[in-house]
């Protein structure tokens, strides 16, 4: 896809990370909280008669930029139409397609062995789109529900209190000793990957680029790895 795009639009940061990948391509690129304008830049270039890549970690439909493409769109009432299909009768219509990435929850996943191997739940501390109470009110259902949770954004140099109040509403429900993945920099040069406690998980390192895999009831750690049972052995012999 990115071979076939006229230009590429991205956050500073991951057009770096793919600089090989789009060498002679026209690039428009911009800071931390410029999300709008870089959908709109993408929008502008597309309605220009260009294919356009915007570029986003992980999966784009998942905490990136996917959704605001069709938020965008809709607000400025462009047709759309999938890539593929024939254009109708109106003008000016956009193809798009949601190219399907690798999300930091399954490559941290995989870094810690298999702690998603049954139902889990995935919630953002972030809460500069998202008011904190609706966070915590996820949480506490997620927690009460006993699903492993992945937790995106746990921590910034500005949203430093968060993670610590999660943890809280998290070990009411659960065991202060439930093992609790911790992956930075998944499949990047800064990759590092642990499983603490939950009691001890504010004694962790951890930034915006770490994803976090807080254990259910039946998760486990064994040896350096992290997994919670399907519930196989509650109906097979495992020998």
């Amino acid at each position: 896809m990115l071979q076939s795009a006229d230009c590429v639009v991205g956050y500073s940061l991951y057009i770096d990370l793919i600089q090989p990948l789009i060498a002679g391509k026209q690039i428009l690129r911009s800071g931390m909280m410029k999300e709008v304008e870089r959908v709109e830049a993408a929008i502008e270039a597309a309605l220009s008669g260009k294919t356009c890549a915007l570029v986003s970690s992980g999966d784009p439909g998942i905490y990136a930029m996917a959704g605001l493409v069709f938020e965008a769109c809709r607000a400025k009432n462009i047709p759309l139409r999938p890539l593929g299909r024939p254009a109708g009768g109106e003008t000016g219509t956009l193809a798009v397609e949601v190219v399907p990435g690798i999300p930091a929850l399954c490559a941290g996943a995989a870094l810690l062995g298999a702690p998603l191997t049954h139902d889990f739940a995935v919630v953002s501390l972030s809460d500069l789109l998202t008011p904190w109470d609706v966070i915590a009110e996820r949480l506490e259902a997620a927690a009460a529900a006993d699903f492993v949770i992945v937790i995106y954004n746990p921590k910034s140099k500005k949203r430093d209190w968060q993670l610590e109040a999660a943890r809280k509403i998290i070990q009411a429900h659960r065991d202060p000793a439930t093992p609790v993945g911790i992956v930075t920099g998944a499949m990047r040069a800064n990759q590092a990957v642990q499983v603490v406690p939950l009691e001890e998980l504010n004694c962790a390192d951890i930034g915006m680029q770490t994803t976090l895999f807080v254990g259910s009831r039946s998760s486990s750690r064994y040896l350096d790895f992290m997994f919670t049972p399907r519930g196989y052995a509650k109906k097979y012999e495992i020998r």
